[in-house]
């Protein structure tokens, strides 16, 4: 009777371990799919990556903070950000009572006011501008003074019709 119990307990094992072998195979095969499917994923978004690092660094081309001729000119002036500057002193005019004085437009909806800016290099400034329903773009020509006034002056101007 006790032959038969090792003999039992032998073919369990034995069976157990079969079975765990070939699981573990299976699990092995799953498990490198799944490393290869993620290696794949993650390739494909250091491409995606790559990509978009080079679409940002041709938006930045026109920039003043990636324009080392342009920001030349303002290093006698010791300003930490000119870029800065130049906005916050653009937006200074969204302050007045009414319409924007660079918006040769008078607003439909409320007051034009400036959103966005771009500041291009030394003399050239990029602008959006809307009344919540209107928007459209400037163009303006800046100059920044030694004394870190700025006067600005409207170049051409845009207004989107829309079309409804």
């Amino acid at each position: 009777m006790q032959k038969n119990i090792y003999l039992y307990l032998f073919v369990f094992a034995a069976l157990v371990a079969l079975y765990l072998l070939f699981s573990s195979r299976n699990l092995q095969k799953t498990m490198d799919g799944r490393v290869v499917n993620l290696t794949e994923k993650v390739a494909a978004l250091e491409d995606s990556l790559q990509a978009e690092k080079l679409r940002v660094l041709d938006m930045q081309y026109f920039s003043l903070e990636n324009n080392d001729d342009a920001l030349a000119y303002y290093d006698h002036l010791k300003l930490e950000n000119p870029t800065s500057y130049i906005t916050d002193k653009l937006l200074e005019t969204n302050e007045r009572k009414g319409d924007n004085p660079l918006i040769p437009y008078a607003g439909m909806e409320s007051d034009f006011k400036i959103n966005k800016i771009k500041v291009l290099n030394h003399k050239w400034i990029l602008a959006d501008f809307s009344d919540g329903k209107y928007w459209g773009d400037l163009i303006i020509q800046y100059e920044l003074k030694d004394d870190l006034g700025i006067d600005f002056t409207l170049l051409d101007h845009l207004l989107y019709t829309r079309s409804e």
